[in-house]
């Protein structure tokens, strides 16, 4: 019996963990990956923060390179690592949890191995569980390969001729600049109109910026809270107009339908697209949590 388990051992479960160190709590962290840091390591080889060194920091440690400097995904495993052995946080690890009940008090929470039970239940899973590519795929031809950004790691992945990059977030638009610097023939589905902005405005890192503006310490009902939440997300540090612009990059509106190897899109049909990569999002997935 433990007074505390969290469900989850990234950023927000670890610093949780932090805190309750502080209070020389019986606790627990339980995680489906197989090590600290692993969900970093499955995304694609050249990701980089968008925020600078300085603005990396978890409770009681801070994050160990030079200000202004972008981490790429091994440093901030490599951190994440550091940052358990150093507050000496037991976690277990290769545990998914299936399901979460709370009966007379106490929860029991199961994965497909073992069954744990605590007091206290704090979920830090965050809300990206299951990777969400629309339903046209289905209907897309076998000789094309499709991957989720959740699984793509390079431009390697993919088979010689025409890609296809879906989605207009910062993980489409960094993994168009990088499949177009291959000189192949790249089409993009997804909203144009993306306000970019680059990581450094006068000598000074954008994250710098927003914290002087108050945009890192709004709570949504303050009048920048509201503004933000009404506003479309930027895209942080890829000049995207110029990127549209390449003379590889074909944007071809919103994907509306597929029949084998036929894509149908907004603004054209295509017949030559030999790779798909969907960086269309995840959906959460908290089925596992009974009425508690």
């Amino acid at each position: 019996m433990k007074d505390y388990i969290i469900i989850g051992a990234g950023q927000a479960g670890l610093a949780i963990a932090y805190y309750l160190n502080k209070q020389n709590a019986n606790y627990l962290v339980v995680d489906a990956n197989s090590e600290t840091g692993a969900p970093w390591l499955k995304r694609w080889d050249s990701l980089k923060l968008f925020t600078p060194s300085e603005f990396n920091n978890l409770p009681g440690m801070k994050f160990p390179h030079k200000k202004g400097h972008y981490a790429d995904k091994y440093e901030v495993a490599s951190y994440l690592k550091a940052y358990v052995a150093k507050f000496n946080i037991p976690i277990e690890f290769n545990h998914k949890i299936i399901s979460l009940k709370k009966e007379d008090g106490i929860f029991t929470i199961k994965s497909g191995t073992k069954e744990f039970k605590a007091k206290n239940v704090i979920v830090a899973t965050g809300p990206f569980h299951k990777p969400f590519t629309p339903p046209c795929h289905t209907k897309i031809s076998k000789d094309i390969l499709q991957i989720h950004s959740e699984y793509y790691k390079s431009p390697d992945q993919l088979q010689e001729g025409a890609t296809l990059v879906v989605g207009a977030g910062d993980s489409g638009v960094q993994i168009l600049n990088e499949v177009s610097n291959t000189n192949r023939e790249v089409y993009f589905s997804g909203n144009t109109n993306i306000t970019s902005i680059p990581q450094e405005i006068l000598g000074k890192t954008l994250w710098w910026w927003f914290s002087r503006i108050g945009f890192l310490t709004a709570h949504k009902y303050s009048w920048i809270g509201k503004k933000l939440s009404t506003s479309g997300q930027p895209v942080i540090g890829t000049d995207v107009k110029t990127l549209f612009k390449k003379k590889n990059v074909t944007c071809v509106g919103r994907t509306l339908d597929a029949n084998e190897q036929t894509i149908i899109f907004e603004k054209q049909n295509t017949t030559d697209i030999k790779n798909i990569v969907w960086a269309t999002g995840f959906k959460p997935n908290f089925n596992w949590i009974y009425n508690i």
